[in-house]
């Protein structure tokens, strides 16, 4: 006796429930990002195509804009606090020194340094800031600053970094090395603008010979 033939139904599959949880998620992770602030320093820096990384921790991050300005960051806060500590006791700033361990950069002149302290975070722009004075050489304030960044990491490996604006003016750039020169760092690795090696070129053919051995 033949088996009785069952009508085949196409499979149906409600996705009302899927779309339901996929825009509930959606909307979880728009409300929730948080997107990448605009930079308090405006800095374009220059291209390259050095593969090195720069170090992330025990960094001091000398910043300069297209109008020559100079910015100086930390990350070690433990260090930060010597430093205000030192500050204080031999040049009678006043400075807040919790403000001043937080604070993401400093950009003004040691008088003015309490009163920078006191803008809000988000209120502190490279382009209404006077930057630390480095252009004349009489008073350059940056080598004060390498001078006592360099005693609170004494014994300790410190990385300096230079991140310039492609567009700065070389009296700049000349101040912020003679700081540097001044207190015996003849080392800093600069911030620029990673590219691929030209092809064709010396450093491409080397690469290419490296990759085939």
């Amino acid at each position: 006796m033949a088996r009785p033939k069952i009508p085949r139904k196409s499979t149906a599959i409600d996705m009302t429930a899927m779309c339901d949880v996929a825009f509930l998620l959606l909307s979880f992770f728009i409300l929730t990002a948080k997107f990448k602030p605009a930079e308090a320093i405006q800095v374009t820096t220059p291209s390259s195509v050095a593969a090195k990384s720069a170090p992330d921790k025990d960094i001091a991050l000398i910043t300069m804009d297209k109008d020559g300005k100079v910015f100086l960051s930390m990350d070690n806060e433990q260090k930060k606090g010597f430093i205000a500590d030192e500050l204080n006791n031999t040049k009678s700033l006043g400075i807040d020194k919790q403000a001043f361990v937080k604070a993401n950069f400093i950009g003004s002149s040691f008088s003015q340094l309490a009163s920078f302290l006191k803008i809000p975070e988000d209120s502190r722009k490279g382009n209404v800031l006077v930057g630390i004075p480095t252009q004349d050489s009489a008073h350059n304030e940056l080598t004060e600053w390498i001078r006592i960044i360099v005693a609170a990491y004494q014994g300790q490996k410190l990385n300096i970094l230079l991140k310039g604006d492609n567009f700065a003016k070389y009296p700049s750039f000349k101040g912020v090395v003679t700081a540097l020169k001044k207190n015996d760092q003849l080392k800093f690795q600069m911030i620029t603008n990673p590219q691929a090696v030209p092809i064709g070129s010396e450093l491409w053919k080397d690469k290419t010979n490296n990759g085939a051995k």
